[in-house]
C-alpha cells in the first residue's frame, strides 16, 4: 500500500511539474511560418480521409477571440483541427467549411497511451432498445464490407499560460501534436 501511495505522489509531482517547465516563450519564438499553402485553402488529403466516415474524424475547435501565430490572425469562429506531415514535420490546419485558414506547426508529436481514450473520455450511456439496435447495426456492418469506418477518437487539452500563450494538445488517433499560439498580437 505505501509502495502505490508513493508511486501516485510521484506521478502527481512529475504531472504538475513537467507542465510548469515549458517554456512556451522561447518555443513560440523558435517556431517558424509554413513555407507552403494550400491552392484556394483545398487539403486534398481530406477526401481520402472521409471518404469511408459518416462524419468528419476530426474535433471541432471554437475559438470565441482572435489568435495569433507569427503574423497569422485566426478569428473566432468553429475549425476542424486536421494533423497533416509535409516535408517530414507536422502541422495542424484549421479548416473553416472545407478550406484551410490557418496552418500551424506542431513543435511536439508523440504516441498516445495505449488506454488513454478509454480513460479520459466519457462513455455513451445507451438504453435498453439502443443497445440492441447498435449491435444489430454492428452485426450487419461485419456482412458488409462497403460499411462506414469508425473515427479515430480524438480528444483536446487546451491552457491559457499567463494570459500570453494558448497551449493545444491534440490527440488524433494514436498520435498527439502538440501546438502553441499567441492570445495577444507581439509587440
Amino acid at each position: 500500500m505505501k509502495k502505490l501511495l508513493y508511486v501516485l505522489i510521484v506521478f502527481l509531482f512529475f504531472n504538475l511539474t513537467s507542465n510548469a517547465d515549458v517554456d512556451y516563450r522561447s518555443i513560440y519564438n523558435g517556431l517558424e511560418n509554413p513555407e507552403f499553402s494550400y491552392i484556394h485553402g483545398i487539403d486534398p488529403d481530406q477526401y481520402y480521409d472521409m471518404q469511408q466516415m459518416a462524419w468528419s474524424p476530426y474535433p471541432l475547435f471554437r475559438l470565441n477571440s482572435e489568435v495569433y501565430f507569427k503574423k497569422q490572425v485566426i478569428p473566432p469562429g468553429y475549425y476542424l483541427l486536421t494533423p497533416r506531415e509535409h516535408d517530414g514535420k507536422w502541422y495542424i490546419l484549421f479548416k473553416e467549411n472545407g478550406t484551410v485558414k490557418a496552418t500551424i506547426p506542431c513543435y511536439k508529436h508523440e504516441i498516445v497511451p495505449e488506454t488513454f481514450y478509454k480513460d479520459n473520455l466519457p462513455k455513451e450511456k445507451l438504453t435498453p432498445t439502443q443497445k440492441i439496435h447498435i449491435g444489430f447495426v454492428h452485426f450487419v456492418s461485419s456482412f458488409n464490407s462497403a460499411g462506414r469506418k469508425k473515427a479515430p477518437s480524438t480528444y483536446l487539452e487546451i491552457e491559457d499560460v499567463d494570459n500570453d500563450y494558448l497551449s493545444i494538445i491534440l490527440y488524433y488517433g494514436s498520435w498527439k501534436y502538440y501546438i502553441v499560439l499567441r492570445n495577444k498580437i507581439m509587440q
